[in-house]
């Protein structure tokens, strides 16, 4: 898969295709059926596919003090879409002077001009140029005017007919429910980071811990969580079973939202590896212990009840081998 931080340019081969557009945080099932439709318009014409999506999210730009939102990082991304057949992905850098874009010049310098692209898709709900003022009749009437086709595609309901939506998926694992943004997404919530140096105090009472930042990532439910992580080798990552903290530490006073993973009969050292990490099932909150010592006896009742968990959950399948 190709990967393109512009659109002028570009290669013979990656104008005149079939691209899909949006911000695809999570991509998640409804996201999927926006990029099974486009794969089907390239299939149809003959030509290729590709995305065109923004980092950092646009949000990110307009609302900097929100806390962080984001359910997947780039590099998540990237490899969710090259495992279900993109063609190519144009990241375009989102900042103040592309905010000021009017919605005609983004389709007919950018989409028409540059791209040459064949056909576009879009939710039906996205927007697009400055102020947001172009939507899916304005890219309708631009399509016509300089021979592209486009298709605007409705919300993706789930079986109890609600919409599913990224803000769904941050709503479940705020309040806890990995399972249901698992059910939302069509896979386990997962993050990654390059773990770094703590103070080793999980490995001075017997259960040495991976840690990593949360940086930009969304901050799920503090407490513990049945997970599973393994050294990212792409398709060939590793999938171990372990248990896992978010929070910040309240029983040595922490200040920092981290997450920290402890992986089962594992002495491997993870220091500066690049991890990534499934969530699986919320086991409990978090709260303060009165001593290390009761800590050490609530830590042991909590790997249990994650053994117990995975124990019946199935293989974890690497999103790099999920095919739409």
């Amino acid at each position: 898969m190709d990967v393109y931080r512009h659109t002028h340019d570009l290669p013979a081969s990656a104008r005149g295709g079939v691209v899909a557009i949006g911000n695809f945080d999570g991509v998640h099932r409804g996201h999927r059926s926006v990029l099974a439709e486009a794969q089907a318009r390239a299939e149809a014409l003959g030509t290729h596919v590709s995305v065109l999506t923004f980092e950092p999210h646009p949000r990110s730009l307009f609302q900097p003090d929100k806390p962080p939102f984001r359910l997947s990082s780039m590099r998540t991304r990237l490899r969710i879409l090259e495992a279900i057949g993109i063609d190519a992905v144009f990241v375009l850098h989102f900042d103040w002077d592309f905010a000021k874009i009017t919605a005609e010049s983004f389709v007919e310098d950018m989409l028409a001009g540059d791209m040459g692209v064949a056909h576009v898709v879009i939710g039906e709900d996205f927007r697009y140029g400055h102020k947001r003022r172009g939507d899916a009749d304005l890219l309708r009437q631009l399509g016509q005017r300089h021979g592209f086709g486009v298709s605007a595609l409705p919300p993706v309901l789930d079986d109890a007919g609600e919409v599913i939506s990224s803000s769904r998926v941050r709503t479940a694992l705020q309040q806890g429910e990995p399972r249901e943004a698992q059910r939302l997404l069509g896979r386990p919530w997962e993050l990654e980071g390059r773990v770094e140096h703590g103070a080793q105090r999980g490995r001075e009472i017997g259960f040495p811990t991976a840690n990593l930042r949360l940086g930009d990532y969304l901050e799920p439910m503090h407490g513990i969580y049945a997970m599973r992580a393994g050294i990212d080798a792409g398709p060939d990552t590793l999938w171990m079973d372990g248990v896992g903290y978010v929070g910040r530490r309240p029983v040595v006073d922490g200040e920092e939202v981290l997450l920290e993973v402890h992986l089962f009969d594992i002495a491997a050292d993870l220091y500066g590896k690049h991890l990534r990490v499934q969530t699986i099932e919320f086991l409990r909150g978090d709260f303060a212990f009165d001593s290390l010592q009761a800590m050490r006896a609530q830590i042991a009742e909590d790997y249990t009840a994650a053994r117990r968990v995975l124990a019946d959950e199935p293989p974890a399948v690497p999103v790099e081998r999920q095919r739409a």
